[in-house]
């Protein structure tokens, strides 16, 4: 019987229907999380590193192209099972986790972005979020490739006092890595069927609640500029 805390019994949700304009120019017949990494999707990265901690089913949300990413995800891999939630209209971050709410099949459960990698100790994140019977736990890092992005503050617990802060002269301010562990109660706080943020919208309104942070060293990549996206090229190699 697996324990709570094993990576095997925790859906992932990997977020995958942004549009990517700003890569458009560099990236033009896919989505983002599928744009080439030396022969590979970007999203195989991100689903390589569930794949090495055990986990055993993930859902990927949809939105444009979502055709690309169905086709060559269906029945590609052995290891870890791979659910499709396509959403009719943009729905946000956090209106593309309700969406998939029917598909999500634990508690608490993963979610990732698919333009994002971090190379985290995922075991450890889930032991800190079930030790801290937290309603969202998020991870965070110091080590970042862009500055183009808001920062978040810990108290002492860690639990996190204030969220997209763009003060870059403090000295204890972290980065949102875009790794969340829920509690599926947090579902309820979200609207079905609207757009909705989880970063602007979801997160501010609920700080006074059990939200803390799991803070990492390792490095956080994203491919959402050409720039940065060479760089990942260049990180992944």
């Amino acid at each position: 019987m697996r324990s709570e805390n094993d990576p095997g019994r925790i859906d992932a949700v990997i977020l995958c229907g942004g549009r990517g304009e700003r890569l458009k120019r560099i990236v033009k017949d896919r989505p983002k999380p599928m744009a080439d990494i030396n022969g590979r999707p970007f999203l195989d990265m991100v689903i390589d590193h569930l794949s090495d901690y055990g986990f055993k089913r993930v859902v990927l949300c949809l939105g444009y192209k979502a055709d690309v990413i169905r086709k060559y995800y269906s029945g590609r891999h052995s290891k870890i099972e791979i659910l499709f939630s396509a959403e009719a209209f943009p729905l946000g971050t956090a209106g593309a986790i309700k969406n998939a709410e029917a598909l999500i099949g634990s508690d608490p459960f993963l979610v990732m972005n698919g333009d994002s990698y971090c190379s985290i100790n995922l075991q450890r994140f889930i032991d800190f979020h079930i030790k801290k019977k937290n309603v969202l736990s998020m991870a965070l890092t110091r080590s970042v490739e862009n500055e183009d992005c808001g920062f978040v503050r810990l108290d002492r617990s860690r639990k996190i006092t204030s969220f997209n802060e763009k003060n870059r002269t403090d000295k204890d301010r972290y980065v949102n890595t875009g790794i969340y562990l829920f509690s599926k109660k947090a579902l309820k706080l979200i609207p079905p069927g609207k757009k909705i943020s989880l970063e602007y919208e979801v997160i501010p309104k609920i700080l006074n609640k059990k939200i803390y942070g799991f803070v990492t060293d390792e490095r956080l990549t994203d491919i959402g500029t050409p720039g940065r996206y060479r760089k990942a090229k260049i990180c992944f190699k």
